[in-house]
């Protein structure tokens, strides 16, 4: 079903944890790290970089003062779509409003860039209709997240802060066992940036 999927990649966050430790100026999805492929490139990047190529249907949604993450994401064949808010659910609500006509949407974390593009496959694989599918690592939900068609509404309905985590009690949630730490290793701080899974 991966033709009809749609990467929705969530970049309009302000990382104040990660400034906090930085300085102010410093944007997370634009500092540089070493990837699980050993290639140095910026976060946004390396989380661009991972997804998979069957997934052509691409959606980045950020905000204007983030012109070099709108410019990465055009060369990865990324739409690019702005909003005021920097809420999580603001931004899905957006992403998913600007290819709507899709089987499905791949939530992707711009934070995240440590993800194996195997595991990004095989949540993929695991959408439905009715599904939600999500990578398990050791016990625990990670990301990112695919949701199913059944929940466009939902999706869609979102706002603020809240995610889409309240979704998951309307659904079959296809629970996907991965090995790869990658799938809970976000970067909210700088030390994160070298990843180092236990």
């Amino acid at each position: 079903m991966s033709e009809s999927i749609g990467v929705i990649v969530l970049a309009a966050g302000q990382g104040s944890r990660f400034r906090q430790v930085a300085g102010a100026e410093k944007d997370k999805l634009l500092v540089d790290c070493t990837g699980r492929d050993g290639a140095v490139r910026s976060v946004i990047e390396h989380t661009l970089v991972n997804l998979p190529a069957a997934l052509g249907k691409r959606v980045l949604v950020t905000t204007a003062d983030r012109p070099q993450v709108s410019r990465m994401a055009q060369a990865y064949g990324c739409e690019i779509v702005l909003i005021e808010s920097t809420g999580m659910g603001d931004s899905i609500a957006a992403g998913v409003a600007a290819c709507k006509q899709l089987d499905g949407w791949l939530m992707v974390l711009g934070d995240m860039p440590f993800i194996l593009p195997s595991s990004i496959e095989q949540v993929v694989a695991g959408i439905g209709n009715d599904s939600i599918s999500v990578p398990v690592q050791g016990g625990e939900y990670g990301h990112p997240v695919g949701f199913g068609r059944d929940f466009a509404a939902g999706l869609m309905a979102l706002s603020g802060d809240r995610g889409a985590k309240p979704l998951f009690a309307q659904g079959r949630v296809v629970e996907v066992t991965v090995d790869d730490p990658g799938v809970l290793w976000d970067v909210d701080v700088p030390q994160a940036l070298n990843f180092k899974p236990a």
